[in-house]
């Protein structure tokens, strides 16, 4: 198994595929349901929807400074936090993130072992570092979006 296979599998159990800990961030969303999803626990506290789109531009950030593509464009205006927006469901919220886990798995797909292990960022980072953090990114918002149903149910 080479450090590419690792990594991608690592990515996969954050994001959607079996793991040993219980739910990845897709399981941790699963079968959430408006208004749910806009609940939150004390105000200025996020939601899950705002987890949930926080994640897809986390994965696209990462994705292109894995690539260099200076030109892409997340799909909504603004960075890091979004809030909803009139007209916007949470199916096409769940797809931006399942499409933008996509896009980053494909860009590690296509990254040489070689690359994997180089420095990447000005900080010396490597691209390993960066799909680490992104795989440990998605696991603690599944966690946090764990917490906040539980907290909304029983309430």
């Amino acid at each position: 198994m080479t450090a590419k296979d690792v990594l991608l599998a690592l990515l996969e159990e954050a994001y959607d595929k079996t793991s040993w800990h219980g739910p990845n961030l897709r399981g941790a969303l699963r079968g959430m349901k408006e208004p749910e999803i806009d609940w939150r626990p004390a105000p200025g506290r996020h939601s899950v929807r705002e987890e949930a789109i926080h994640a897809a531009y986390w994965k696209y950030r990462v994705r292109r400074r894995l690539t260099g593509d200076e030109d892409a464009v997340f799909a909504l205006p603004g960075s890091d936090w979004f809030t909803k927006e009139r007209g916007r469901s949470w199916a096409r919220e769940l797809e931006l993130l399942a499409g933008e886990h996509r896009q980053l798995r494909a860009a590690v797909a296509a990254m040489s072992n070689r690359r994997i292990g180089q420095p990447i960022l000005s900080t010396g980072a490597t691209a390993a570092y960066l799909i680490r953090g992104i795989a440990a990114h998605d696991l603690y918002h599944a966690g946090q979006i764990r917490l906040l149903k539980r907290l909304m149910r029983s309430r």
